[in-house]
C-alpha cells in the first residue's frame, strides 16, 4: 500500500514487466489496502485513495499495448493472510467485500477472490463478486505439506465444491509451494473444467504470524524460472489451464511458463496438420 501510495509509476512499471513477459491477465496491486487492514495502522481513510490508485496503474501499464491483457480485480483475506483463525464475522466480512467490489467492478473483466484459507472465505469473497455479473475466479492456498487441505484444515475438495455451488467460474490454488500446489491440483480436478496455479516461492509463510511483516520471509533460490517451469509443466499435465505465479515469482518465470506453453500449442498444432 505505502508502494501504491508513494510510488505509483513503480506499480505501473512491474505491471508492464509481466505485461512483456506474456501475462494474459494482470491483478489489481491493491491486495492489501483492505479496510481492516488500514485501519491496523489508523489509514482506513485511504481506501478508496488506494484503490483509484490500483486501477489506474494498472490501466496506465495496459495503454500501450496492441492486444492487452485482462484485468483481474482482487478480494483478499481481509485481516492478513493464511490466518484463517482470525478472519471477521461473517457479517462484516461480507459488507468489507462490498465495499472493495464497489470501488473495483465498473474497472475490471474479472474478480479473482485470492489466498482463501478457509471455506466460509472462499463463499463469501465468491458471493459479492457473483453480484458484480462478471466472471469469478476463486483461489485457495493450502497446508505447506498436504495440498489436500486448506490453512483452515478443511478439505480442499469440499472447498471446491462450495465456492462452485456460489458460481465461481474458475478454480486456483495460489500463495502455496509448488509441491502441495501440485497435490491439491490433484483434488480440484474433478470439480471443475476450469483450474489452474500459481505458487510463491517462500521457504515457508510459517514465520509471518501475529504483526510480522513479510520480511520476515525466506525466498526458496531453488525456485528460478526453469524450475518453476517444471511444476507448471506438471501442472499443465494434471488437466490446468489457468498458469500464474504468487510472492517472489517475477516476470522472468511468467516469461518461462508463456514459453513452456507456446511450445505445447505449437507441438498440438502440428501434430493436428499431420
Amino acid at each position: 500500500a505505502d508502494v501504491l501510495r508513494d510510488h505509483p509509476n513503480l506499480v505501473v512499471d512491474v505491471h508492464r514487466d509481466f505485461n512483456k513477459a506474456g501475462a494474459d491477465v494482470i491483478t489489481l496491486s491493491s491486495y492489501a489496502a483492505t479496510p481492516t487492514r488500514l485501519a491496523k495502522y489508523n489509514r482506513q481513510n485511504e481506501f478508496k485513495a488506494l484503490q483509484e490508485a490500483a486501477v489506474l496503474a494498472a490501466r496506465q501499464a495496459c495503454d500501450d499495448m496492441e492486444q492487452p491483457p485482462f484485468i483481474a480485480g482482487t478480494l483478499p483475506p481481509l485481516p492478513g493472510s493464511y490466518r484463517p483463525s482470525e478472519r471477521l464475522t461473517s457479517l462484516s466480512s461480507k459488507e468489507e467485500y462490498q465495499q472493495i467490489a464497489e470501488q473495483q467492478f465498473k474497472h475490471v473483466d474479472l474478480f479473482l477472490c485470492e489466498t482463501m484459507a478457509s471455506i466460509e472465505e472462499a463463499c463469501i469473497s465468491t458471493s459479492v463478486a457473483m453480484k458484480s455479473g462478471l466472471p469469478v475466479w476463486t483461489s485457495f492456498t493450502v497446508n505447506e505439506t498436504n495440498g489436500s487441505y486448506l490453512r483452515s484444515g478443511e478439505p480442499i475438495n469440499e472447498a471446491a465444491k462450495a465456492v462452485l455451488a456460489e458460481g465461481a467460474s474458475a478454480l486456483l490454488i495460489n500463495c502455496s509451494p509448488p509441491e502441495a500446489t501440485s497435490q491439491a491440483l490433484v483434488e480440484l480436478a474433478p470439480h471443475s473444467g476450469s483450474f489452474g496455479a500459481y505458487a510463491n516461492g517462500f521457504v515457508s509463510v510459517e514465520p509471518y504470524q501475529g504483526h510480522a511483516t513479510v520480511d520476515v520471509l525466506q525466498s526458496r533460490q531453488e525456485i528460478n524460472p526453469q524450475t518453476y517451469a517444471v511444476f507448471a509443466k506438471e501442472w499443465l499435465s494434471k488437466g490446468a489451464t489457468l498458469l500464474g505465479g504468487c510472492c517472489e515469482i517475477g516476470p522472468e518465470h511468467i516469461s518461462e511458463i508463456y514459453s513452456l506453453r507456446e511450445k505445447i500449442l505449437n507441438s498440438n498444432t502440428i501434430q493436428n496438420n499431420n
